[in-house]
């Protein structure tokens, strides 16, 4: 039995595609996002061993939110380090 010829396919100019790779972090963004993570956990601390006289003594504690706040700013840049 006779086999049929295989159809050329007609070369389209395809658009242009762009990459979906995304681009990567500046330099200074991972040691930004360590060093909050770093900064708001090291608040905490200083404010249980100093029993509440460090960092602010008039917040009291108000200083345990403002070291969890510092620290998931930090945390929260974790999700676009690439």
């Amino acid at each position: 039995m006779p086999e049929s010829k295989p159809r050329k396919r007609a070369r389209s100019a395809a658009p242009a595609v762009k990459s979906s790779q995304p681009k990567p972090n500046p330099a200074w963004y991972k040691p930004v996002m360590f060093g909050l993570m770093i900064i708001g956990l090291l608040w905490i601390i200083t404010f249980y061993i100093s029993e509440s006289r460090f960092p602010v003594e008039a917040w009291g504690s108000w200083n345990i939110l403002a070291g969890f706040g510092i620290a998931i700013v930090g945390f929260l840049m974790t999700t676009r380090w690439r």
